[in-house]
């Protein structure tokens, strides 16, 4: 993953039970749509997350990742929420080779 340096300064908070608030204008510009495609994606059931507790040597931080349609944000955070790495891919479908 990749993250350019003004994008550093990204840093995600977490609501009253710690889950992190992902906005979303924020992960429309990473997908590269309008809002209003990502609104109609998630909607519809198409967006899908998950959170992963970092462990040993990586405790303390967390990777997340959005997956909408074929295209994966990920993003690594660290303990005080900054978004230290972070890029978006391209991934197959189910039932895709």
């Amino acid at each position: 993953m990749t993250v350019a340096s003004a994008d550093r300064r990204l840093v995600l908070a977490q609501d009253a039970s710690g889950e992190f608030v992902l906005p979303a204008d924020m992960l429309a510009e990473r997908f590269g749509w309008p809002i209003a495609t990502l609104r109609e994606m998630m909607s519809r059931g198409f967006v899908a997350s998950r959170v992963e507790r970092g462990e040993d040597e990586d405790a303390g931080r967390w990777r997340l990742s959005v997956r909408c349609g074929n295209r994966r944000w990920r993003a690594v955070i660290e303990a005080d929420g900054t978004v230290s790495e972070q890029g978006v891919d391209i991934v197959p479908l189910a039932g895709q080779p």
